[in-house]
């Protein structure tokens, strides 16, 4: 998407503005698509939205400082940096989308419950 911004001269758009408008629109479609489809969930926009964001937003700065921090101040490398963000963040974002971000179900969905 960022690509065809750039390349479609009638937005204007830098390769730094396009890419932080793909991202936008990534982040808006991963929000509804959890809320209606992966989480059920019949929680207001209102407080889930917010939510979302803010993990998402958090999520970007782990993905951009954790790599940073292990490779630069514990000398590992860049691929077990990679790696351990990669495999972290995701885990970390569904369980925090599963037990805060959508917790409230539409009625007659159940989260199953980890052990």
């Amino acid at each position: 998407m960022a690509t065809a911004l750039v390349k479609w001269q009638r937005f204007g758009l830098s390769p730094v503005g396009a890419s932080l408008a793909a991202y936008t629109a990534a982040a808006l479609f991963s929000y509804l698509a959890h809320k209606f489809v992966t989480f059920a969930s019949s929680g207001s926009h209102r407080s889930e939205a917010p939510r979302f964001f803010l993990l998402t937003a958090t999520g970007f700065a782990v993905a951009y400082a954790a790599p940073a921090l292990l490779t630069a101040k514990l000398g590992l490398p860049p691929i077990i940096a990679i790696l351990v963000t990669c495999l972290l963040v995701p885990a970390v974002n569904f369980l925090v989308l599963d037990r805060w971000v959508f917790a409230q179900r539409r009625p007659g969905q159940q989260r199953d419950r980890l052990p």
